[in-house]
């Protein structure tokens, strides 16, 4: 009993003389929880603001705000196809820059035909030289052109190492995906100064947030569109310009083969379309899409160190 009651008597003068530590940690403990949950909150609303209220609340018009013409940069893509065709349900004419116009002229005959906007198709093969821009600043003679669109090769989401990439194909796509998209906002960015409005889209991928083994240009690329936007809207957003970054999740191609990946996570091009350009003039930086912006929130939460883990060996196992 001496034994039992010395360690009650002991542990009483420890738990008295440590009460103070104990009343701080749990001081500790609520602020961060406190803190945890306002910022929860914040993000909530942050969700509700930028893809809830824009759809429901009526707004101006894209023209209005804006102006008439787009320019759209790699429309060979589904998701820049989609955007285009966004674009001209809103009454926006289109100037379509491409290296191949087979690719390209049916979706801007379709346009003109189901929306009657005017519609303009540009080759240009930057990689030539640089008398390709001559081609686009006459074709934006004249015009009110108050969007540019810039969306990333989707064929650097297929897995590669660098040392497997050629040569030729890594110069190509940095390229395309980095100096082009640089000069297209060069070209079109003096018109929008001189207005004093304007909208700049670079639509890269999620990919940027995190490193991917497997997909290093990919990464590379995203990231390079996904800060060249941020820096951009910094320096034009005073004279009306706004400049957006997209970085989108994964978006099923449409493809019958691919119908089954179609999903709420993994939405159609025409779906995404919709709701990203709903956010435009509201985040500078977004997903575009609520459920992607889910997903952008949980990978946030994600230690990199466990994220890196976890991505060596899902592409040991595919």
């Amino acid at each position: 009993m001496a034994a039992v009651d010395s360690f009650q008597l002991l542990y009483r003068e420890i738990s008295r003389s440590c009460g103070f530590y104990f009343e701080t940690l749990a001081l500790v403990g609520a602020l961060y929880t406190a803190s945890r949950a306002v910022i929860l909150l914040r993000d909530c609303c942050t969700l509700v603001r930028v893809h809830f209220l824009p759809r429901m609340i009526p707004s101006k018009r894209l023209s209005q705000r804006f102006g008439d013409w787009a320019v759209v940069y790699g429309a060979s893509e589904p998701v820049a196809k989609a955007y285009a065709e966004e674009l001209a349900r809103h009454g926006i004419s289109i100037i379509f820059v491409t290296r191949d116009h087979t690719s390209v002229r049916d979706t801007a005959a379709s346009l003109s035909q189901s929306y009657g906007v005017e519609t303009i198709v540009i080759l240009a093969d930057f990689a030539l030289d640089q008398a390709a821009s001559k081609a686009i600043k006459e074709a934006m003679r004249g015009k009110d052109i108050g969007f540019l669109v810039n969306c990333l090769d989707e064929s650097l989401a297929s897995p590669q190492s660098l040392i497997e990439m050629p040569e030729q194909s890594l110069l190509d796509l940095v390229n395309k995906n980095v100096a082009v998209a640089t000069l297209m906002a060069r070209l079109v960015l003096p018109g929008m100064v001189e207005r004093s409005r304007g909208a700049v889209v670079n639509i890269s991928s999620g990919a940027c947030c995190r490193p991917m083994p497997g997909r290093v240009t990919l990464t590379a690329s995203t990231g390079y569109l996904d800060h060249f936007s941020r820096a951009l809207h910094l320096e034009y957003s005073g004279r009306g310009i706004f400049v957006q970054s997209l970085i989108p999740f994964q978006i099923a191609s449409g493809g019958q083969q691919l119908s089954s990946r179609q999903g709420w996570f993994a939405p159609k091009p025409e779906v995404y379309a919709r709701h990203a350009i709903s956010t435009l003039g509201v985040s500078n930086r977004t997903t575009g899409y609520w459920p992607h912006t889910l997903q952008y929130g949980l990978m946030r939460c994600i230690p990199e160190w466990i994220w890196v883990l976890g991505s060596r060996v899902f592409v040991s196992l595919s």
